[in-house]
């Protein structure tokens, strides 16, 4: 039987581990929203948790125009400000553009800080 005081901390840390270790399944995957294709792909070693080396490959599904761009994962910060803990997607830059791809399967573009576009899509294989 479990001693739930002895090993609390442990229930704590679940749901950061599988998040992190959900983050790091899929060294490749594609969201589909209304407009847009976008595939993502890891290019870090398995296992890591963050990633600075993620490739974002997304098509105009009205004009078949296309953008690749590398990026970074983004996650916010344990309680020490500095340790990344909940994984909240992607990030990458295109000079006063913003592309983030959300854990929440949300695509968004800033122009200069503001938002332009946001798409809820799927995952699709």
């Amino acid at each position: 039987m479990l001693n739930l005081k002895n090993n609390a901390k442990y229930f704590v840390l679940l749901p950061i581990i599988s998040a992190t270790l959900f983050a790091g399944l899929a060294n490749a995957e594609t969201l589909k929203t209304k407009n847009f294709s976008v595939k993502i792909s890891r290019n870090c070693a398995e296992g890591n948790v963050t990633c600075n080396n993620v490739t974002y490959v997304g098509k105009d599904l009205k004009t078949g125009k296309s953008i690749r761009l590398t990026g970074k994962t983004i996650h916010t910060k344990g309680a020490d400000g500095v340790t990344p803990s909940r994984f909240l997607g992607y990030e990458f830059r295109n000079n006063q553009y913003l592309y983030r791809v959300t854990a929440d399967n949300k695509l968004q573009v800033f122009k200069s800080g503001k938002l332009i576009l946001q798409e809820q899509g799927t995952l699709v294989d």
